[in-house]
């Protein structure tokens, strides 16, 4: 098994379930961000005002989405008890995965798209 340089935890069957679930998370931000920005393009907007609008507009709910998440997941990574070691893997993964997917949707996907749209115009 391979080891986790942050944490120095195996990756098991656990971890494997809270990709899934980080993964579903992450597409559901990102689907709202995009659809935002497209929104305000098809309304006439220019690419720079249509993506830092969208990003503007859909900031709280991506942001709450993570954190709400991520707080849920706090008493897991802390178990001490029985049943203990199933469950931090997977609230690892999670809270890891909702910071640094919530940074790469706000920042490198509304850049990302910004240059896509600035391509489409062109």
């Amino acid at each position: 098994m391979t080891e986790w340089n942050v944490t120095y935890r195996s990756t098991n069957l656990s971890a494997s379930v809270g990709f899934i679930a980080l993964f579903g998370v992450a597409m559901l931000n990102g689907v709202v961000l995009v659809s935002s920005i497209n929104q305000l393009a098809k309304a006439g907007e220019p690419a720079r005002d249509a993506v830092l609008g969208g990003a503007r507009r859909r900031l709280r709910p991506v942001l709450m989405t993570a954190f709400v998440a991520s707080f849920g997941f706090i008493p897991m990574t802390l178990a001490t008890s029985t049943g203990a070691e199933v469950q931090r893997p997977l609230a690892s993964v999670v809270i890891g995965g909702l910071f640094s997917s919530t940074v790469l949707t706000l920042f490198l996907l509304s850049r990302a798209l910004r240059m896509d749209l600035q391509n489409a115009w062109q």
